[in-house]
């Protein structure tokens, strides 16, 4: 069975960094493609970011784009999300998904981790 923790959520000011994780357990994720997904209070989950586990290709939405990295370690099983120049309009609960399909659809997402709540001042 697929496990996913997410950490790293937290309180900071607009302008700042965060650095969200993504333990991985349960399987070989080589074939795997692991997405970042947010939702902000009464909104829908947006899909942000993804990475090709196997070559380490991203993807990033425009709301993203210039300000987020995503990046693995295979040896630790872990995605990170590095979040610069953070706005008050981040603010959300971060999960972390696994899905074997290249599609970039949350419906081809079928393993999620709790979430992280990252919350930015003005």
């Amino acid at each position: 069975q697929v496990q996913l923790v997410e950490s790293g959520g937290g309180l900071v000011q607009a302008g700042g960094s965060l650095k969200l994780s993504c333990a991985a357990s349960g399987r070989a994720f080589s074939n795997y493609f692991i997405g970042w997904f947010r939702q902000a209070p009464g909104k829908g989950r947006q899909f942000i970011a993804r990475i090709n586990w196997s070559n380490g290709a991203p993807w990033y939405s425009d709301s993203v784009k210039g300000r987020f990295t995503i990046s693995r370690d295979n040896a630790k099983n872990t995605v990170y999300l590095q979040m610069n120049t953070l706005e008050p309009e981040d603010t959300a609960i971060y999960y972390c998904a696994a899905s074997t399909s290249w599609r970039l659809i949350e419906e081809s997402y079928n393993y999620w981790g709790q979430g992280t709540q990252v919350t930015v001042s003005s």
